[in-house]
């Protein structure tokens, strides 16, 4: 079996999107779009990180139901490794609604309850030997998605099946940020969160991501990358802090921007980029996808 650049852990799901050019208020009945496409914040990320070259593994659970079927067939047309994915006979597969106005997210229900019933089987791979144990852990990347319970999360930031990984984090949505908590401090972690998670996670409201980014370093972060939508996003690490601009595009969607600011991130990294030309890259990527000139 061929070794995975990176894995890809948290939800793999059915993403079925409303979008319209409309402004919507509640009780809003108005023609658009309907489409339902493979997604979740860790199949996100691997699908980005396909279309830059790399060989994603997803760790996650999957329903034998033909939603999940589709969705294997799904990974395997895109060259995704899903080998090591948690098939469950009794959890249906998990899935993901939300309606996209004119001005942006209108509302989205996450139903990721059979990941989170799945638990700690998603991680047994990490420590049965496939890919690690806990005497000798996986070294690689990991991009890890707050879908996981807090409890999950909670063990995995003291696992030694973690320790030495390269841990890059998304808390999936603001109501999940405060899950990380018990990885801010993680040796070899890094923080993707845009500026209202970063506020979660430090009980404090930023004006900017630079504030934003300097705080969750003070606070222990190893590293950390605060978006802040049109304005300036800030990585903050060691060396201290770096901001860009993102490229001023017209915004067609919202929903899985931050997860291919985070893939595309990665890639270039892992691809020898410097510090500065892979935040350039992140953020072109980001302003490429919300602006409709590419797909995940």
């Amino acid at each position: 079996m061929t070794a995975p650049d990176i894995l890809c852990i948290g939800s793999v799901l059915w993403d079925i999107i409303g979008r319209s050019s409309s402004h919507m208020k509640l009780g809003a009945d108005v023609p658009g779009r309907i489409t339902r496409l493979p997604g979740g914040v860790a199949m996100n990320i691997a699908m980005t990180l396909r279309r830059f070259g790399l060989t994603p593994a997803i760790l996650t659970a999957i329903g034998t139901d033909a939603e999940g079927q589709e969705l294997l067939a799904a990974c395997r047309r895109m060259g995704i490794m899903a080998d090591h994915a948690y098939i469950s006979q009794d959890l249906p597969t998990d899935r993901y609604m939300a309606i996209e106005g004119g001005s942006g997210l209108v509302a989205a229900i996450a139903d990721a309850h059979s990941l989170e019933a799945a638990g700690e089987k998603i991680l047994r791979p990490l420590t049965d030997g496939a890919l690690g144990t806990v005497d000798a852990p996986y070294r690689g990347l990991i991009a890890l998605d707050g879908n996981l319970t807090e409890a999950l999360l909670a063990d995995i930031a003291k696992s030694p099946a973690f320790a030495r990984a390269d841990l890059r984090i998304a808390p999936a949505s603001p109501g999940k940020a405060e899950r990380l908590l018990p990885l801010l401090r993680h040796p070899g972690a890094t923080l993707y969160v845009n500026l209202e998670e970063a506020g979660l996670l430090c009980h404090h409201r930023f004006e900017t991501s630079a504030e934003a980014a300097a705080e969750l370093r003070r606070r222990g972060a190893h590293r950390a990358l605060v978006t802040d939508g049109g304005r300036p996003a800030t990585e903050a690490n060691a060396d201290g802090l770096l901001s860009a601009q993102p490229p001023e595009v017209l915004v067609t969607r919202v929903t899985g921007a931050g997860d291919t600011f985070m893939a595309a991130h990665i890639a270039a990294e892992a691809g020898g980029s410097t510090r500065d030309a892979a935040l350039q890259d992140a953020l072109q990527a980001a302003a490429d996808y919300v602006s409709g000139d590419t797909r995940l």
